[in-house]
């Protein structure tokens, strides 16, 4: 995914637990839709909550999108974008 995005966006949800991390992840893919599935953006959500690196990942290839979950020191980076 590295160096085939025009632009990233970044959403820090830290501190929110599922399903709120989920919904603020699916309304960000939703409003930026077209951008993402034209391959021009990706988006890279930043979160503490554990359990969302299981819920939003799967949520997002269903969807059709690529993702890669990222631990950093003390949160996880979720990285969406265009399906490769």
């Amino acid at each position: 995914m590295e160096g085939k995005y025009i632009e990233q966006r970044e959403f820090d949800i830290r501190g929110q637990v599922c399903p709120s991390t989920l919904l603020t992840t699916l309304r960000e893919i939703n409003r930026n839709q077209k951008a993402l599935k034209a391959g021009g953006m990706r988006l890279a959500i930043k979160t503490d909550a554990r359990e969302a690196t299981a819920t939003i990942p799967q949520m997002v290839k269903d969807m059709g999108y690529s993702v890669i979950v990222v631990k950093k020191d003390g949160y996880y980076c979720i990285m969406v974008g265009k399906d490769e």
